[in-house]
């Protein structure tokens, strides 16, 4: 009996067959790599200065920062920022925006709202000022996955539009990322971020930050969805299926590399950001620890290298 595909493998096939067709008839379109970068809030208290150090020693030029502006005098300075970056020759592909029951664009507390709108008011100059190109936006807050009420979408839109312009006067891509159902209470998928992006109507709130890890649990298949993204994808957070080291999981990457030259990734000012938080339910507690630094050296290594081999491989292939 002939082999009949499963339907994953059936969804690989069109991907590879596209891809096959773009590389025989468009090679010129392959010939820029894909940009990597890293999502550095993972590194927890460590030093700006030796986490560059750590990513530039491993061949990365490019890092998403820690959104940490989380009140006047809290977070980067974008002076001091500038300094570090220029001394290990490397760039800023975005920051992380963080946001918690605390700053929640949806809450049903005005305040926290209003945190959210102050937040937003103090990390999107940062952004500009270091030179990053989008800053991720999460319509409700993370680690709450029971919706306040049946309005929390209305609110969280209305609250982001109070900033929106911000965005624009900038140059500063607002990037929503869809999170898994057991952290947030909407907007799970790719899909549903279009929903959001097109009830806020704006400018400058189009684009999308797209999360394998999150994918694996509201996506049918992952490089449809990077595909169904298109051009509105900016920014992809990778990790392995077990949210470790890329390379030590059982997630077809190649697929996923295949799928972002298709949409034209490698051009312009879009990059795939390690960030591979570990596994278990809540990685945040990461973000105010002392690391390892000898851990760390080895996940950015080990990532960094199996995410170029099997670039080129799926380029050479």
């Amino acid at each position: 009996m002939a082999h009949k595909k499963q339907n994953f493998e059936e969804k690989d096939a069109q991907i590879l067959k596209k891809f096959k067709e773009l590389r025989d008839k468009h090679p010129e379109r392959l010939k820029e790599p894909l940009k990597l970068s890293w999502s550095n809030w993972g590194f927890g208290l460590e030093s700006l200065d030796d986490t560059c150090a750590r990513l530039s020693g491993a061949g990365l030029s490019y890092i998403e920062l820690h959104g940490n502006h989380y009140g006047p005098d809290l977070g980067y300075k974008a002076d001091e920022t500038l300094k570090t970056l220029k001394k290990y020759g490397m760039k800023v592909s975005g920051v992380c925006g963080m946001f918690s029951v605390h700053n929640d664009l949806s809450s049903n507390v005005a305040h926290q709202r209003q945190a959210a709108v102050d937040y937003l008011r103090r990390s999107i100059p940062f952004t500009a000022e270091v030179g990053g190109h989008y800053l991720l936006v999460v319509p409700g807050a993370v680690g709450r996955p029971v919706a306040y009420d049946a309005t929390e979408f209305e609110r969280s839109v209305a609250t982001l539009r109070l900033v929106a312009d911000l965005f624009v006067q900038h140059s500063v891509l607002a990037a929503v990322e869809p999170i898994r159902a057991d952290e947030v209470s909407f907007v799970h998928t790719i899909a549903e971020a279009k929903e959001y992006i097109a009830a806020v109507d704006h400018p400058g709130v189009r684009h999308i930050n797209g999360d394998l890890y999150h994918m694996q649990s509201g996506e049918s298949h992952l490089g449809m969805a990077i595909l169904e993204a298109g051009e509105t994808l900016v920014n992809l957070h990778v990790a392995d299926s077990n949210r470790r080291a890329l390379g030590e999981g059982s997630m077809d990457l190649d697929t996923i590399i295949r799928a972002l030259y298709l949409i034209g990734y490698n051009q312009g000012n879009r990059f795939v950001s390690a960030e591979p938080l570990g596994p278990g339910g809540d990685p945040y507690v990461a973000m105010n620890g002392k690391p390892n630094a000898k851990d760390l050296d080895e996940l950015v290594q080990k990532t960094v290298s199996y995410f170029r081999e099997r670039e080129k491989i799926v380029l050479e292939a």
